[in-house]
């Protein structure tokens, strides 16, 4: 039964395990639920509550989540997108003066256009045609760019004025705590421990309440309706110039943050073949179509496969199972937002560090001495963190891949649709 609704195997996994990886995975992005509302909030004197939008996150996650559960059978996790969500309000409400409607109906296009382009499997002949170097950067990126979040989060890497970036001073007791947090986690995954990653962090949120930095002043709230924002297009701007802009922008933003995510995460499952192909890439593109298109009509910004699943793939998650605890965990975060929020930066970000240094071995399969594959992997890998941004890592690696192969002889290396995706990666800098 459970092989036929999850992929699940007895004989090759755990329920036990696929439940301690799918609370993990919750655990490592229930953020989303605190700051995708503070992210809306500039549009709530616009019609779009605050409290309905945290409302919508939990239920995007789910629905996105459950189908992956069901129909993809992988360990994947969903919600609403960040950097997606900071365009659809600084970008296209802010700056560019268009309603949140406006931008919830270019969403909504996105998520047919992906449909369409999944049906017609031009997504995963895009997947097929990166080479395995780039797929192999493309994870280790992704674990700089967690670990970095975390570091974020945790206030151990400031702003400076000067150098962009700087370490903080260890002074305050959230960093003190991540210190521990660090500690601790550290020693239960080099002593193998069963579920150590989720210990750690439970660990540090309790020794937080000793800290001042894990607060709880209330257990459960009724979530808020979405009555507001269900639904709610704007058409008479369909045809526009700038609604062409947008919806390639999203387009562009969340199909390469959803490939990255996916070939990264599916590399350390050991969910590709020798050829370097992700095994159920139909389904999991599919399922993320299908969630961008309801998630527009709850009123969200683009969902899409969450890196934060590396997490559970790294407690040993590795079906639908584990998708499905997750979804089971954001429907409990409906009523007991006030616990699930409590978990302080400094837990989660000594998670996303350690899941960061986990999903870095699959570079040592890239030929460092073969400088055709060596530069644009680094270049992949390298420019997720800096830029902030899955997508500009694997833009760049793709582009700069595709010029020194065909500017030293190695045409062969390439083909017609990694040529196609250079030039649209360089017309998307251009134009958009």
């Amino acid at each position: 039964m459970l092989q036929k609704l999850f992929g699940f195997d007895p004989k090759k996994h755990s329920i036990k395990t696929e439940i301690v990886a799918g609370i993990t995975t919750f655990l490592t992005m229930a953020y989303i639920l605190a700051v995708n509302p503070s992210i809306f909030a500039p549009l709530a004197e616009q019609g779009m509550p605050t409290d309905s939008v945290f409302t919508t996150t939990a239920l995007a996650a789910i629905v996105g989540t459950i189908i992956m559960a069901f129909y993809a059978k992988k360990p994947f996790a969903l919600a609403p997108g960040m950097g997606l969500n900071a365009f659809f309000v600084f970008t296209v409400c802010l700056t560019m003066g268009y309603s949140w409607q406006f931008a919830l109906t270019a969403i909504l296009l996105e998520g047919i256009i992906f449909i369409i382009l999944t049906i017609t499997n031009v997504r995963q002949a895009i997947v097929d045609a990166i080479p395995a170097s780039l797929k192999y950067a493309i994870g280790a990126g992704i674990g700089l760019f967690i670990a970095f979040i975390g570091l974020q989060d945790a206030s151990i890497i400031v702003d400076d004025p000067a150098t962009l970036v700087s370490l903080s001073e260890v002074k305050s007791s959230s960093i003190l705590l991540f210190i521990i947090g660090m500690a601790v986690t550290s020693i239960l995954v080099v002593k193998k421990v069963k579920g150590g990653i989720l210990f750690g962090m439970l660990a540090t949120t309790v020794i937080g309440i000793f800290f001042g930095e894990t607060h709880i002043d209330h257990a459960v709230s009724m979530p808020a309706s979405i009555t507001p924002i269900f639904c709610q297009f704007e058409w008479s701007n369909v045809l526009t110039w700038d609604m062409l802009v947008v919806v390639l922008t999203f387009l562009f933003l969340d199909m390469f943050d959803t490939l990255g995510t996916v070939i990264g995460v599916s590399v350390k499952a050991n969910m590709i073949d020798k050829e370097g192909r992700v095994e159920g890439l139909s389904q999991i593109l599919m399922t993320d179509a299908i969630a961008t298109t309801v998630g527009a009509c709850l009123g969200s910004c683009t969902t899409t496969t969450y890196v934060e699943s590396a997490s559970g793939v790294a407690e040993g998650g590795s079906t639908g199972l584990t998708a499905l605890v997750v979804a089971i965990c954001f429907v409990f975060a409906l009523f007991l937002s006030p616990i699930f929020l409590a978990i302080p930066p400094a837990a989660t970000g000594a998670v996303l560090v350690i899941v960061g240094v986990i999903m870095m071995s699959p570079i040592a399969k890239i030929d460092w001495n073969d400088y055709r594959e060596s530069i644009p992997a680094f270049l992949t890998s390298v420019l997720m963190p800096l830029t902030y941004s899955i997508s500009h890592g694997i833009m760049i690696g793709t582009i700069s891949y595709v010029i020194i192969n065909a500017c030293t002889g190695k045409m062969k290396k390439t083909n017609a649709v990694l040529w196609v995706l250079a030039i649209l990666f360089v017309l998307r800098y251009i134009f958009l």
